[in-house]
């Protein structure tokens, strides 16, 4: 698209099924890769990614053509697929139905990036639920608890 300038920022936000703490500091940079290397592959830019054993966070810079759910759904599909392959967990590996994603403004940028650095010392004080149903409140997204992410 010949003149067409765009800036769109996600954070984007999802979960191991159950809240499951899965994701093993082990592997969890290999699978921080695997998930650059579909996002990149998509064309979408992927300012960071972090997370905790029970879910990630991914600040995407996104093109203004992409789709979010079919973006997502394949990154949760082909990663399953690969760490199921790679054997990283006893039993069968999920990611939770759904995701969180909220626009971020280019001021926001530096902050977010910061905050999703930081998952283990924003963790110290607050859980995965309390710490999305903040973003959910923050972005003002009416939601019904029971359809929140399930624990185990």
């Amino acid at each position: 698209m010949a003149n067409t300038y765009t800036q769109l920022y996600f954070h984007i936000v999802f979960s191991v099924q159950g809240r499951s703490n899965l994701i093993n500091k082990a592997w969890k940079e290999e699978l921080y890769k695997y998930i650059t290397g579909i996002l990149t592959n998509k064309r979408q830019k992927l300012m960071i990614i972090n997370g905790m054993p029970d879910h990630i966070h991914i600040l995407l810079s996104a093109k203004p053509d992409f789709n979010l759910s079919n973006l997502i759904r394949d990154v949760k599909s082909s990663s399953t697929n690969w760490i199921n392959t790679k054997g990283f967990v006893k039993s069968k590996f999920r990611w939770q139905e759904g995701f969180g994603a909220f626009t971020v403004s280019q001021s926001g940028v530096d902050k977010l990036i910061t905050y999703i650095k930081n998952q283990e010392k924003n963790h110290e004080k607050k859980s995965f639920l309390q710490e999305y149903q903040e973003f959910l409140e923050a972005y003002q997204v009416e939601y019904k608890p029971e359809y929140l992410f399930t624990e185990v």
